[in-house]
Order: C-alpha cells, then structure tokens, then sequence
C-alpha cells in the first residue's frame, strides 16, 4: 500500500501543477483587499486538490474490488458542492444558490452516513437529520470562514484527519467490536491531498503559491465531516465533535461579537481571533497556523488517549475543553481588539 499511496501523491501533485496552470490562463486569482490578511496577488482554488483526492480514492476503490456503492451519494454531494464552490470562487454565486446546493449535497452526505436507515421511526429520523443539517451546514461554512491565512485549513484539517485515522484503527481499544467506521484509505488520501495542498500553501505570509477558494474550504469541510458522522453514527456518541473544537469555538463566539456590534454576517471582516494574530499582532501566518493545529491535536489526543471511555467522561471532556477555549478566546479579544478598532479608524480616515 505504501507504494500505491506513493503513486497516489504523485498523481495528486501533477493534478495540482496542471490546475496552476489553467488557474493562470484563466485569470484565476485572489486580489488583496482591506479586509484581507494577504497582500500580494495569488492563485485562488488550489484547495480542489482535496475533491480531485477523493475521486482519486474512489477509482482506487473501484481497482481494488472494494464496495464503492455505499460511498456514492457522498461522492456525488461532494461533486456538486464542489463544483459550486469553485464556480462562486470565479463568478460570485447568490448567497441562496450556494446554501440550496449545500443543504442537497449534506442530504446525500447523509444517504452515505447511514443516517435514514439508524431510526426505526420516520419522526427521529426527520428531527435527527434537520438537527445534523443545521450542524454540518453550519460547520461547513464556519471552516470556510476560518480559511483567511496561509496554511490554517491545511493545518487545522490534518489535525481532524490524523485523529480520525487513529480512532479508526483503533475502535478495538476503545470497547468498540463492529471494526473501523469507514475505510481506511480514505481517512490516507485525504490527509495526502492535504500533504500535497500544503507543499504550495503553508508557506510564510507572501509566499503561498495557491489559496484553497472556496472549493478547498467548503470540500475539505465536506471531506471530514462525512468521516465525522459516520463515526458519531457507529459509536452513538456525538462527544466526538471534540475534533473541531477548536474551529467551533472561535467561530461561533466570533459570530456572536459580530451580532453584538450590529454587523452584516455576509459582510468580510477581520475579527477572528487567528486574524487579530496575523493581522494586529504581526504574527508569522505559518506560527498562527500551527498554533491552531496544535491546540485542536492536543484536545482531541487528550479525548482519545487520556479521557475515560464513558459517556459522562465524554461529557465532561467536551465541555471544560470547551469552557477553557471559550474563556481564552475572550481574554485574548479583551487584551487585544482595541487594536482592530485602531484599524478600522485608520480605514475611515483615509
């Protein structure tokens, strides 16, 4: 397998050099604004590497003689939200086009999860998919949002995709008999379209030769939320989201500022935490970056090595993790968006 991997990354990287190229033909660019944390023109859409990944794994199915059809639905909702993705990354797309053709691409999702055949009954199956729904739809663009700086989505994906891969393998350990929640190869070329995606990305400010768009974001999102809720399916055990905590945290309390000061949630802002870093602070995008892979490495090994395989364990874990990111994170705003706001004046002035 080791030589098959070898193969798959570099086919993965030939696919991404041929995308630089067509991305430059065709004008296919990021230009800097005031809200951005880049200030040179760069490549935009780079992140379809992490779909073309999956098409890769699929084939690779397919050659080995592995069942593929359970994994179809998925494979045609991340087709779909992709191909949006990357055409918004072109020609901006209405808010309403993007959001109907997230909800059907999650739906299929769901066909794959196994999601409508775990209920008995229809009206557990409706509440539990509109509630997974409104999570994965809302996950999904929270870790688009978090996608402002070099190497953050890399990084933060290797960092859900690496313990994933671990619990996968290791279900036995943790008093689970039914084997891995899905395949192995699949949790191995995604983190290898992230390696590839990396090589290009996670690079020092002005230095990225590509930025993921959209369609890296939102299919990366997609990507792990699939392995995501298949596992929290097969272990009925939603505590597992303690593999995007980190993300979680400082996106939803962001937003949450941002509708105490009034603002236009679809409007660009610089208010994340990870930006105040870069941006006010002056910290190397590369430093930020692995801080947050770091941080989202150690909560998440901590739940899987360190904390009791017990529900109430589980529990308690997910939220003190929770209460000690959430009170950080507004300590950190507290010391520090004064000099956001000293930005946002010099904007005015000018």
């Amino acid at each position: 397998m080791i030589l098959t991997y070898g193969i798959i990354a570099a086919i993965l990287l030939i696919a991404e050099l041929v995308y630089f190229k067509i991305a430059d033909h065709f004008n296919i660019i990021d230009k800097p604004n005031e809200r951005s944390s880049h200030s040179t023109i760069v490549l935009r859409g780079g992140g379809v590497i992490f779909a073309l990944s999956m098409i890769v794994w699929a084939v690779l199915m397919v050659v080995q003689g592995n069942d593929i059809v359970p994994y179809l639905p998925f494979l045609c909702g991340l087709v779909m939200i992709c191909t949006v993705s990357f055409w918004d990354d072109v020609h901006s797309l209405p808010d309403s086009v993007r959001m109907v053709v997230q909800i059907v691409s999650t739906l299929l999702m769901f066909w794959s999860v196994g999601l409508y055949a775990a209920f008995d009954s229809w009206v557990w199956t409706v509440v539990v998919a509109a509630i997974a729904l409104f999570f994965c739809v809302g996950a999904t663009n929270i870790i688009n949002f978090m996608d402002g700086i070099n190497g953050i989505t890399a990084g933060y994906a290797f960092a859900m995709l690496l313990p994933l891969a671990l619990v996968n393998r290791s279900l036995d350990k943790l008093g689970m008999t039914s084997g891995a929640f899905i395949e192995p190869s699949y949790l191995v070329v995604a983190i290898i379209g992230v390696l590839v995606f990396s090589i290009f990305n996670f690079r020092p400010k002005g230095k990225a030769k590509c930025f993921a768009g959209d369609v890296g974001s939102i299919g990366i999102a997609f990507i792990i939320l699939f392995a995501l809720g298949r596992l929290m399916l097969m272990t009925k055990d939603v505590t597992w989201i303690v593999f995007f905590l980190v993300y979680g945290i400082d996106g939803s309390l962001t937003i949450f500022h941002r509708i105490m000061l009034h603002e236009n949630l679809g409007q660009a802002h610089r208010k994340h935490a990870y930006q105040l870093m870069a941006n006010e602070l002056k910290m190397s995008h590369v430093v930020v970056s692995l801080l947050y892979m770091a941080i989202q490495l150690v909560v998440s090994l901590g739940f899987i090595y360190l904390c009791p395989d017990t529900v109430l364990a589980h529990w308690i874990y997910l939220v003190a993790a929770g209460i000690v990111l959430a009170v950080a994170y507004v300590l950190f705003k507290m010391k520090y968006y004064h000099l956001h706001e000293e930005y946002l004046a010099s904007l005015k002035m000018k």
